[in-house]
Parts: structure tokens; sequence; C-alpha cells
């Protein structure tokens, strides 16, 4: 080997070393964002399913707690946390249905949190999502 050769020999492993931080940090970048929007779709999801099961005429109303019970369970099921004990806190600012015709809105906010960047003491965004229908 030439005396060139013998001094570039570990060049490619220290141009590497160099950029694999970067290629790691920008990877759990795209998994955190995709799994940011994942949970947005659920929670808007969740909050549809609740005001759904919220307006739909019966001999009794559903209640205000049976209506967190549908966000809650459709959340449990769905979501896709980092920590045992996270769920959603559906809300439900205007009470259940009252009269037909109504309206009937549903919010659901959940506090994300990140894969990586808590450790770093980074706090995930807080998602809403809120469904307004229309009383049956």
């Amino acid at each position: 080997l030439s005396m060139k050769k013998l001094n570039e020999r570990g060049v490619s492993a220290v141009e590497f070393a160099l950029i694999l931080p970067v290629l790691v940090l920008i990877l759990f970048g795209i998994v955190e964002f995709g799994l940011i929007l994942y949970n947005q779709q659920v929670i808007t999801n969740a909050s549809r399913e609740g005001a759904r099961a919220g307006i739909l005429f019966a001999s009794t109303r559903p209640t205000e707690q049976e209506i967190k019970d549908v966000v809650a369970n459709y959340t449990s099921d769905h979501l896709v946390t980092f920590q045992n004990g996270t769920s959603s806190n559906p809300t439900v600012p205007t009470g259940p249905c009252t009269a037909f015709g109504s309206n009937l809105t549903v919010t659901v906010t959940y506090q994300y949190t990140f894969l990586m960047l808590d450790n770093l003491g980074f706090t995930g965004p807080n998602l809403t999502a809120s469904t307004t229908m229309r009383c049956e």
C-alpha cells in the first residue's frame, strides 16, 4: 500500500462516527412526529365517537360520564403512549344532550409524552380535538 492509502485508512470510520448522531436524531424526529400525528388523529376520532354516542336518541339520554367512558375506552385502545397510566382527558363542556336540536360538544385533550426527549427535560405538545354534533 502506498503511503497515501495508509494515511486515509480510518477516515471513513471517523466520518461515520461524526454523522451517526445526526442521522439518529433525524430518525427519532421522524418517528416522534409520526406518532404525534397518529395520536392527534386518535383523539379526533375519540371526540367523534364520544359525540356520536352522546347525541343518539334513546329512552334515556347518555350521561356526561357515559360519554367520557366512550372516549376513554377508545383512547385506551388506540393511543400510542410511552408511559404507564397516561390517558386522555375528555370533557363535555356543554353538558349532555338535553333537547332535540341542541348542540353537544366533546373536547378531548392529551399530553403527548416523547419517547426520548422527555428524558432530557422536554415536554410533549398538548394535543386537543373538539367535535360538535346536533342532538337527535
